[in-house]
């Protein structure tokens, strides 16, 4: 089983590490911030960072287990799973540059299946969520420094998208939204983070208590 845990690391990893490098080098850099503006961005490199850290434990090069961390990126991917495919079907533009989705590979990758594989390691082969102090910690910071990093960096530099309120937000239904009312999305979003962090560790603790390790802890 050990052995079957380092192919399926390693498949992550290598396809997390493929679609950083893509990203990086055929990514949208029209505007300031290029493709860092977008949240699914900053989980894909959360997530190209965590299989990293769940390669090094596996071959025993790292002694922390990085909980936190790779809690915290599961969480943000499954947001962006479900942000993303809830405003896409609700209106294609609001998430999308021309309601066109990208490469069938990229889309299904970005917004399902590298979000998925990273899960299933936390829950059922590193059995990450026994203390949620850290990734709590973790997902306050990364959701803020995303909320000041498109209010007061993206959207100042940028003159697209435009909407019926402001300009520059890398997503365009945001910038139909006041202020105040950007403000109530993100603190919505924050909270369902917070209740997915809630749910993984009700399913991790299930899990802990009923199916046998894949490995050792």
């Amino acid at each position: 089983m050990t052995h079957f845990v380092h192919i399926y690391r390693w498949v992550v990893f290598l396809l997390a590490g493929g679609y950083v490098l893509r990203t990086l080098i055929f990514g949208n850099y029209d505007g300031f911030g290029g493709p860092l503006r977008y949240l699914t961005v900053w989980a894909l490199f959360a997530s190209f960072f965590a299989a990293s850290r769940m390669m090094a434990i596996q071959e025993g090069r790292s002694e922390r287990r990085w909980d936190g961390f790779v809690c915290m990126t599961a969480v943000i991917n499954t947001m962006v799973v479900f942000l993303f495919w809830r405003l896409y079907f609700a209106d294609p533009t609001s998430v999308t540059d021309n309601g066109q989705l990208m490469a069938w590979h990229l889309e299904l990758y970005l917004h399902l299946f590298g979000p998925l594989l990273q899960l299933i390691d936390t829950l059922f082969i590193h059995r990450s969520y026994r203390r949620l102090g850290a990734p709590l910690a973790w997902l306050v910071g990364v959701i803020g420094g995303y909320v000041l990093w498109t209010e007061l960096v993206i959207s100042p530099t940028n003159a697209t998208p435009m909407g019926a309120v402001t300009s520059g937000l890398p997503y365009r239904f945001l910038n139909n939204l006041e202020l105040p009312q950007r403000m109530i999305f993100y603190g919505s979003n924050l909270a369902i983070a917070v209740v997915l962090l809630l749910l993984f560790a009700a399913i991790a603790w299930t899990v802990r208590r009923f199916l046998p390790a894949l490995i050792a802890p």
